[in-house]
């Protein structure tokens, strides 16, 4: 199965914060962001993890070089983007053919959970009972969340900016299906822009979603984070 990775935001935030490295490269419990991906991504069965950078950091790209020689099954690609939905339209055509798992490269999860769900996604796509699963939190500490609402079997009905009684936000990691790609086209043909509306188009154009449901999922976007990150990893 492939695994892709958005790290092409500029981290700016962080960067007026004091972090002085690019978000990539930002440690978390001793290990870089995107190191920690891709051990997570092999520890479950990557056969190939697609990136894309941005070209303002270059020791962001010089990392990732230094990954693929070591031997990972990484490609890259190196492009400033003006969204993360434009970040992976880049990826694409390496994704073409195959099932996927994308996230952010600031998504923090825990490992034994997500191993769970790429199991689970493995086998809804093998058998087709979806197009999608899409990793859901109940907790909310997102400056602007897109909240999830579900039906009966945890089929995804809507994404919405607000929601007056929330259950579920989007926790940033999806597994889609190549029909996904056909849609994302789309969105790129007629100025759409943002994950969100991306995942709004999946809806519109029919294809099925599931819901996935991890305890919590966390975001580096502040200095803050990064020290928040390190006490949820270290919880049992």
């Amino acid at each position: 199965m492939k695994f892709a990775v958005i790290a092409a935001g500029e981290g700016s935030r962080l960067a007026r914060e004091g972090v002085g490295v690019p978000k990539p490269l930002v440690e978390v419990g001793g290990e870089t962001l995107i190191d920690r991906l891709v051990r997570v991504f092999l520890a479950n069965g990557a056969t190939e993890i697609d990136v894309v950078c941005n070209d303002l950091c270059p020791s962001v790209a010089s990392h990732l070089a230094q990954l693929q020689r070591s031997g990972a099954p990484l490609h890259y690609v190196v492009q400033t983007t003006p969204s993360s939905m434009h970040s992976l339209y880049v990826l694409s055509p390496l994704l073409e053919g195959s099932p996927f798992v994308l996230t952010t490269v600031d998504t923090i999860f825990r490992e034994d959970e997500f191993a769970r769900y790429v199991g689970q996604f493995r086998q809804m796509a093998a058998t087709g009972e979806a197009d999608g699963l899409m990793g859901v939190t109940d907790y909310i500490d997102d400056e602007r969340p897109l909240y999830v609402k579900t039906a009966e079997g945890a089929m995804i009905t809507a994404f919405a900016d607000t929601d007056p009684a929330p259950v579920y936000i989007s926790g940033g990691i999806y597994g889609l299906t190549p029909p996904s790609l056909a849609t994302l086209r789309r969105c790129i043909e007629r100025g759409d822009s943002r994950m969100r509306n991306f995942q709004r188009a999946l809806l519109a154009d029919g294809l099925r979603l599931r819901a996935y449901p991890f305890t919590k999922v966390l975001d580096i976007d502040h200095a803050t984070d990064i020290g928040k990150a390190e006490r949820f990893l270290q919880q049992r």
